[in-house]
């Protein structure tokens, strides 16, 4: 089922009107919508304020509070917020978003100010529905259209609205603010950004052997990076210690993914646990709410999980 539509089932099936988190709840609950994405509230919550704002009263949903939606029929008083940003207007009721406009709507309302890779843009712009697209590489599209766009407007004597930080990192250029915290926050930002982009080109070997580094400065001992091809699951092996008192041994795996790590994955892990060892899942992506759930079993071994 679409996920307007699982939208307005949940609507009708309780005939009020509801928080988006409570409706996406109810949606993920009753299995309407399946979706690998991280943030289903959020993808909810634009797929409903996008509606609204393209369809305006000819959207079969309405807002009755910030964040609050309801059907149209049900007649409630309309509640229309303070724009967080300009949204797009399209020339009629069918037409959907260009590229970039897409892409500048998407890092204005759902990246909070933080440069986000192209891929990820596109994922979303996909996920919400805005723009028609019939193409086998729209990330590549989108990417070569804000690079094309950025060269023509500066080659104008224009400000770009968008602006590249390397290895595929877009944002926009209104979040750059003034100041040296700004700055540094900025900066920060860019190199989180470009180290990730660099992980995710490390061989797989490569990448075992950083994260065992990486354990070492969490506080971890006796780190073992299990020979790689023979290691049934288990990447790296070690020692948490807390306060010098609390050692917990952990099997760790580490996953270099770009799409998110589902619950079968943590099943494995704990299926791979050694005697007194607790998991662990470090990977470049990040991990669906299923896999979260399964972690977090109250009948099961805890398995700890770090995304990118």
């Amino acid at each position: 089922m679409d996920s307007l539509d699982a939208a307005e089932k949940i609507l009708q099936d309780t005939a009020e009107p509801l928080h988006y988190l409570k409706i996406t709840d109810q949606i993920l609950a009753q299995e309407l919508w399946l979706t690998e994405g991280k943030t289903p509230e959020a993808t909810i919550n634009a797929r409903l304020a996008v509606d609204i704002k393209r369809k305006r009263a000819k959207s079969r949903f309405m807002r009755t509070e910030p964040g609050v939606f309801a059907l149209r029929e049900w007649g409630l008083e309309e509640y229309y917020p303070a724009e967080k940003t300009v949204l797009l207007q399209t020339d009629s009721l069918t037409e959907k978003y260009s590229f970039t406009n897409a892409a500048e709507l998407v890092l204005d309302n759902y990246a909070d100010k933080r440069p986000m890779h192209y891929r990820e843009i596109t994922k979303q712009i996909l996920e919400l529905d805005l723009v028609n697209t019939q193409g086998q590489t729209p990330e590549a599209t989108l990417y070569a259209m804000i690079f094309t766009e950025i060269k023509r407007y500066t080659k104008q004597g224009k400000t770009p609205r968008f602006v590249q930080y390397g290895k595929g990192i877009v944002g926009l250029r209104k979040w750059m603010g003034e100041g040296l915290a700004y700055q540094i926050e900025q900066h920060n930002q860019e190199v989180q950004a470009k180290l990730l982009a660099y992980v995710h080109v490390l061989n797989p070997q490569a990448f075992e052997k950083l994260v065992g580094r990486l354990l070492g400065e969490m506080g971890f001992e006796e780190i073992e990076v299990t020979k790689y091809g023979g290691d049934k699951g288990i990447d790296v092996r070690g020692t948490l210690v807390v306060g010098e008192v609390i050692r917990t041994k952990m099997a760790v795996q580490v996953k270099k993914w770009k799409n998110n790590v589902q619950a079968p994955e943590v099943q494995k892990v704990r299926g791979s646990l050694g005697t007194h060892e607790q998991g662990m899942i470090i990977t470049t992506s990040d991990f669906s709410k299923g896999a979260q759930d399964e972690a977090e079993r109250p009948d099961a071994i805890p398995v700890a999980l770090v995304n990118g």
